[in-house]
């Protein structure tokens, strides 16, 4: 029973501090006193800590996939990505340093077996040069053209 009041009397530094914070008035204006905690009135979720970072960070979902996945993301979106590159040895390099990153994984695959193909750097040149020598589009004035009744026939 002694030894109960001794640690009942007993104030750590982090107490003391903490109290006369509150005595002082310290948390009196803080952001959010008085609502609940956000997140506490839905089910348990083990990863709502990850869901809050990848939410409050604006992380891109597809940064969470694994690498080969990314890769594959990449190839595909590739003709997309060089569109508005000014050179073709602007394309080409871009090109090759997907080319770079996918044989880099082939060496050492991490993450699961998914077949990953390097990219035809002439197909996706051609590609580029086609956008670039197609005329661009009329603008559209925003109401359609009409005929006139003389000519109509």
């Amino acid at each position: 029973m002694r030894n109960e009041a001794y640690w009942a009397r007993y104030e750590s530094v982090i107490d003391q501090q903490i109290r006369n914070a509150e005595e002082r008035g310290d948390f009196a204006d803080l952001p959010g006193k008085g609502k609940p905690l956000p997140g506490m009135d839905g089910p348990y979720d083990e990863n709502w800590w990850i869901k809050g970072w990848i939410q409050r960070e604006g992380v891109p979902s597809e940064a969470l996939l694994p690498t080969p996945l990314q890769l594959r993301k990449e190839s595909e979106r590739l003709q997309e990505t060089v569109r508005d590159l000014p050179t073709e040895e602007a394309v080409r390099a871009v090109v090759s340093e997907l080319n770079r990153r996918i044989a880099e994984w082939v060496r050492a695959p991490s993450g699961p077996a998914v077949p990953v193909k390097r990219v035809d750097p002439e197909a996706i040149v051609q590609g580029w040069r086609a956008e670039r020598s197609a005329p661009p589009p009329a603008p559209a004035t925003g109401r359609p053209t009409r005929t006139r009744w003389w000519r109509r026939k």
